[in-house]
């Protein structure tokens, strides 16, 4: 396929729970700047179902599902035709939700990547042909249930539908005293007996001396104190295989990385293994990668001339007009059957007085617009994006676009810590390349 300008639209996550009826100038403008790129990506954080799904035991924070017309509403107005579905909501209906969810992506000609019915395919590059090039997605998530993760099939055993997962090892490190104060306590509250006892039984492995379990976290002892994490070798050597594979089936290859977990306790800033994962991916030859998840925007990288989006945010964010969620969600508010879906919202806002509905910068965001031709970046551009902060809960959520610059300041702060520079120009931001 010959390659010309491809141009690239990507959004964060579309926890979309309603039909889309806005007509405002703002969401026609949004809508009209995302349609006309050739590439429509949007991470797709509910399972789409008509009660075919099974809630799990276990879901992402709210059982998240929406009916499969909101997927036509969604690609008759902004196009979207390439989305991810790794993330931490896609299993909060089980595997036939799971199941559910992709079948109708299909019906609807969108391109899914991130999950399916067993590892290789959760795993496998998925592919979009435009009139301009052919480009494959990978998408991963980080933030799951261990129950979650697809099972590999094997020649006598079938695989489990699960997600992609980019699992990860993280330690803890603490000075000598702290150390020695730490195993006390283990020693003291039995934090550490069924790991003992297994280890005796021969159920596990005796692991490296130099770390200290305390329950299911690892701590060192050391100078450097803080938290550590990485991508575990044999997750990154298995995704970078795909990656590869991708660069030699299509023109572009993009990453999608779903992750909740943070530097420190700063919620903007991406922990060290996002950042490791992201930049080895470019190494291997991806083009972009994108990410979603923290329910805030993160700072935006060009690394070796790709842009990683460690976080676009929240696109649509409709997490509190669900209709129905199973007893399990009442019940951990110490609510029963004869209380409605409201008093559980209320119950968990404390009346709109606490959460993420009072978090200013949980209700804004950005899309990404970039040009790519012939494999080399061409621009980026930021598109500021409100969805309602202040509004009552079953009237926010919906995206539309901004000229508030503070959203754009806050881009561009957090970008600096990569050595990104992003000016304004009416009302966009333009990444100097």
């Amino acid at each position: 396929m010959n390659e010309k300008k491809t141009i690239f639209a990507a959004t964060g996550d579309s926890f979309i729970t309603r039909r889309i009826c806005d007509t405002s100038p703002q969401f026609t403008e949004l809508a009209s700047l995302i349609s006309n790129a050739d590439v429509r990506f949007t991470n797709l954080e509910v399972t789409v179902h008509k009660n075919e799904g099974i809630p799990n035991a276990f879901s992402g924070g709210t059982w998240a599902f929406t009916t499969p017309e909101v997927l036509k509403d969604l690609k008759s107005s902004f196009g979207f035709n390439l989305v991810s579905i790794a993330n931490n909501h896609v299993l909060d209906y089980s595997y036939p939700g799971l199941l559910a969810t992709k079948s109708y992506l299909e019906a609807n000609d969108i391109v899914s990547a991130g999950a399916g019915r067993n590892l290789s395919e959760a795993s496998e590059p998925k592919y979009l042909d435009t009139s301009k090039s052919r480009v494959s997605l990978i998408a991963v998530t980080s933030t799951f249930h261990e129950s979650w993760v697809a099972g590999q099939q094997r020649a006598d055993m079938i695989g489990r539908p699960g997600v992609n997962p980019l699992r990860v090892e993280t330690q803890h490190v603490i000075d000598s005293e702290k150390f020695m104060h730490l195993k006390k306590i283990a020693e003291t509250s039995y934090v550490n007996g069924y790991y003992t006892q297994a280890l005796k039984d021969g159920y596990i492995n005796d692991e490296n001396s130099d770390i200290f379990r305390f329950g299911r976290l690892v701590f060192k002892e050391g100078s450097n104190e803080g938290k550590y994490t990485n991508v575990k070798k044999t997750e990154m050597d298995r995704i970078l295989t795909r990656v590869k594979e991708a660069t030699k089936q299509s023109d572009y290859v993009l990453i999608s990385v779903h992750s909740h977990e943070m530097k420190r306790d700063k919620l903007e800033e991406p922990a060290n293994f996002v950042e490791e994962f992201a930049r080895k991916c470019v190494d291997a030859g991806a083009h972009a990668v994108i990410g979603h998840g923290p329910h805030v925007t993160r700072g935006i990288e060009i690394y070796k001339n790709r842009p990683i989006f460690y976080s676009l945010g929240n696109f649509f964010f409709q997490n509190e007009t669900v209709t129905h969620l199973p007893s399990d969600y009442y019940e951990k508010f110490g609510l029963d059957s004869s209380n409605t879906i409201a008093d559980a919202f209320d119950k968990k806002s404390n009346y709109d007085t606490r959460g993420l509905s009072v978090i200013p910068s949980a209700w804004e965001s950005i899309v990404a617009l970039w040009t790519m031709e012939e494999g080399v970046l061409c621009d980026v551009k930021l598109i500021p994006v409100e969805i309602g902060y202040g509004k009552p809960r079953y009237q926010r959520g919906v995206p539309k676009r901004t000229y508030n610059e503070n959203v754009l300041d806050r881009i561009i702060d957090l970008s600096s810590n990569y050595g990104t520079k992003i000016v304004k120009v009416n009302g966009i931001g333009k990444v100097l390349l």
